[in-house]
């Protein structure tokens, strides 16, 4: 019975010890662990630890000798040189004359614009002629030759509207027609019963047409109903 209540004593004795020297148990028994018994690392703090992986290195490039060519394929590309000669050559030639095209079709087109109206002055000198010859006769004309003077400016007038029809000239007449804002031009009104409101009265001036275009209105005076 004694023996226990030893025991007993020491026992109380060294947890009483102990608990009086906690904090320099704790940390000498934590070091000793930490020495003889070492804690095995996580995984984050292996990948900390790890450097860090850079790029692959790329694999070193081999030298592949070419392969001869035999005499076959030399002489395909012996003639596949010469046909792209031809060819640049041709394309050459080919840019060169369509530059003189170019050229050329410019200059032709400046000079059919600068003498486009050749044709028709090339007429009207033959009407001026005539005219010349007119204006000589009233110098020298007597009193009995005005019916001739009178015909022959008639045949010039004639020759001249005939020359221009031929280049594409038409009259707009508008005497006694309805007004058409697109060929007449109305100058003045006039009131009368015996024509229909809206028509030509009166031809002032002649209009004319270069074939479907419409070079000048006729003036005209149109028609009103009079005033009650």
């Amino acid at each position: 019975m004694e023996g226990v209540l030893e025991l007993i004593a020491l026992e109380a004795a060294g947890y009483m010890f102990l608990v009086a020297r906690k904090p320099t148990f704790a940390y000498s028994l934590e070091y000793w662990v930490r020495k003889f018994c070492p804690m095995k690392k996580t995984d984050t703090q292996t990948e900390k630890e790890m450097p860090a992986a850079g790029p692959p290195e790329p694999e070193p490039l081999v030298a592949v000798p070419p392969e001869p060519l035999t005499p076959e394929q030399l002489e395909e590309l012996k003639d596949r040189a010469a046909k792209a000669a031809e060819h640049w050559d041709r394309l050459l030639r080919t840019t060169a004359d369509f530059e003189n095209f170019k050229k050329r079709a410019v200059r032709e087109k400046q000079e059919a614009i600068k003498f486009a109206n050749e044709g028709l002055l090339q007429k009207l000198v033959s009407v001026l002629d005539n005219f010349d010859m007119a204006l000589a006769a009233t110098q020298n004309t007597q009193a009995d030759a005005a019916p001739s003077l009178q015909a022959g400016i008639n045949m010039i007038y004639q020759q001249l509207k005939r020359t221009l029809v031929e280049a594409g000239l038409e009259e707009v007449d508008a005497a006694g027609k309805p007004f058409d804002p697109n060929l007449h031009e109305a100058v003045s009104q006039k009131e009368t019963a015996e024509v229909p409101e809206g028509q030509v009265v009166e031809q002032l001036r002649k209009g004319y047409k270069l074939r479907d275009r419409l070079l000048r209105p006729a003036s005209v005076v149109v028609a009103k109903p009079p005033a009650d």
